[in-house]
C-alpha cells in the first residue's frame, strides 16, 4: 500500500509542476500521388494544478496511513 501512495504522491507532483502536455500529428496538405506535402499540427493537453494538489494530498494520506499502522 506504500508503494501506490509513494506512486499517487508522485504523479501529483509532476501533474502539479507540469500542467500541459503537447504533442504533434501529421496532416496532409498536398497528395498528387508521388508528391505529398504534409504540416506538424500541435495540439495541447492542459489540466488545472489543482488535480496534482489533490492526487498529492490522497498519495500523502495513504502513506501517512500504511506507515502509521507499522
Amino acid at each position: 500500500m506504500k508503494v501506490a501512495g509513494l506512486f499517487i504522491l508522485i504523479i501529483g507532483i509532476v501533474l502539479t509542476v507540469f500542467t500541459a502536455f503537447k504533442f504533434f500529428t501529421k496532416e496532409k496538405i498536398v497528395d498528387l500521388g508521388a508528391v505529398e506535402i504534409s504540416r506538424d499540427v500541435p495540439h495541447y493537453f492542459s489540466w488545472s494544478p489543482a488535480l496534482g494538489i489533490v492526487a498529492i494530498i490522497i498519495g500523502g494520506a495513504i502513506v501517512w496511513q500504511s506507515s502509521k499502522k507499522t
